[in-house]
């Protein structure tokens, strides 16, 4: 290919990729005031060109006036080095310490990352050797194998640190538990990496068109899916095979299973944990309450089941009592297909919200019940923008069948994040640890729908109706 072709290509590809097209978005907000949500979209914009910048000539992202914490990470696997990357794009950390037991490919590999950014930084292959050593640490983040969460937080806590711990807080509930025990009797922040809950579009979502607009009245049903397309198991280079010793030392029977943890017992949980629980935690944020029951299906029907011990497709329904009335929820993650992708929908008898962590697809949509009262003053205010154009003989003017609605209303939510969407969550969890914030995940909350979640591989087992006792919520 040619280079002016080349680069045309490379134009285009930015112009219809994941993310919405700036000209589209700002048509679509024409009618909207400027409101700080935009705001929030252009100001992140600006920070993160600085930070590619800054990437491009391996420095830090740019210093901003607040404090310098020191950061090390405990396990830098693949969703390690998704956090890395965002944090790189935020100022004012010092990553001190790496720590991960595959020395000679993930630990490297960050190693030498973090070095090119300019700073100095020591490996590890035990966290306990990193708590003895790095005593100036003001916070660690976890992404080690579910069942290490548990103790290296608690350990972490301990050793007097704040922790940002990937989700799910554990795989067994007494682990979780354990968690937040540990951060209540220390004092120390412990934040779950449930990032929808930091995320803008999200709040924005819950604080103007649920709490102060019930723009969707009472909400009757949620669905709410992950769909992920057929791959094989996870491989590696031989050479660099971790040695079945060090493996057997960390809970692991092979490198195979090192590599493809979450779909064993006792070391991850299955999709139903490992995306749904993204997912299920907006359930009980948005509906504002726990679930009383839950129901499921699911099976290893497609990998095989001396690799793929935990289900690779489940669908769950749970029932919540709300302020309002009964609602019903259901969820569903399969691994064979990616039809749709990931998303939440929230019915309502007046409206519908669908909501994704994407900015692809369905990032953010509200569609108004012809019954409903007109939304006029959330479009002033900016919480919605104006209802999308129907062009004339674009849709049949005569109806063809009794059964058939009209379409009601689409308006989108004006809310783009523009960085990578662990970035608030992370910022959040810092932000907090110098006092100007508080926590959007605490440990309490993760509590929740770690209890929420896990129960969906009990009723599959079960094969019936599941009933969550209120005290099973609480530590």
């Amino acid at each position: 290919m040619s280079q002016e072709k080349k680069k045309s290509a490379e134009t285009a590809g930015k112009k219809t990729g994941n993310k919405l097209d700036r000209r589209d978005f700002l048509q679509g907000l024409a009618t909207v005031p400027v409101l700080g949500v935009f705001g929030y979209a252009l100001k992140k914009e600006t920070d993160y060109q600085k930070a590619q910048k800054a990437a491009k000539l391996g420095t830090p992202a740019p210093a901003s006036k607040l404090s310098e914490l020191n950061v090390a990470l405990l396990g830098v696997g693949a969703q390690g080095e998704v956090l890395l990357n965002a944090m790189l794009k935020i100022p004012n950390l010092r990553f001190r310490a790496v720590c991960d037991i595959w020395t000679e490919y993930n630990q490297r590999r960050a190693v030498n990352l973090l070095k090119k950014y300019k700073f100095d930084v020591n490996g590890y292959e035990d966290y306990r050797e990193m708590l003895d050593k790095e005593k100036d640490l003001d916070a660690v983040i976890i992404a080690t194998p579910d069942f290490w969460h548990s103790q290296h937080a608690v350990d972490c806590l301990k050793a007097g640190i704040n922790v940002y711990s990937e989700k799910e807080m554990s795989n067994t509930l007494e682990g979780a538990k354990q968690m937040v025990l540990a951060a209540r009797e220390t004092g120390k922040l412990l934040q779950i990496g449930h990032q929808r809950r930091s995320h803008p579009r999200y709040i924005h979502c819950y604080k103007h068109l649920l709490q102060e607009a019930k723009i969707l009245g009472r909400i009757v049903t949620v669905n709410g899916q992950w769909n992920r397309a057929a791959a094989p198991d996870l491989g590696w280079p031989g050479r660099y095979a971790i040695p079945d010793a060090r493996l057997k030392e960390y809970g692991f029977k092979s490198m195979e299973q090192f590599r493809n943890w979450r779909w064993y017992k006792g070391l991850g949980g299955g999709p139903i944990v490992d995306l749904g629980s993204h997912q299920i935690d907006i359930y009980n944020w948005f509906l504002e309450t726990r679930p009383r029951s839950v129901m499921a299906s699911g099976g290893t029907d497609y990998y095989p089941q001396n690799t793929h011990e935990w289900y690779d497709t489940v669908m769950a329904i749970y029932e919540y009592e709300t302020k309002d009335g009964v609602a019903r929820a259901y969820y569903k993650t399969q691994t064979t297909n990616s039809s749709q992708g990931y998303f939440e929908n929230f019915m309502g008898d007046q409206g519908t919200l669908v909501v994704s962590e994407s900015e692809a697809g369905y990032s953010g949509s509200v569609y108004r019940e012809t019954s409903a009262p007109p939304w006029d003053e959330w479009v002033r205010k900016g919480y919605v923008s104006a209802p999308k154009v129907i062009m004339p003989g674009s849709e049949p003017d005569v109806v063809l069948d009794v059964r058939e609605t009209i379409s009601p209303d689409e308006h989108k939510v004006p809310v783009q994040l523009l960085d990578p969407y662990h970035k608030p969550h992370l910022e959040n969890f810092f932000n907090s640890i110098r006092g100007t914030e508080k926590l959007n995940c605490p440990a309490e909350i993760g509590y929740e729908t770690a209890v929420t979640v896990l129960k969906v591989n009990e009723a599959i087992e079960a094969r019936k109706t599941l009933t969550f006792d209120p005290n099973e919520f609480e530590v």
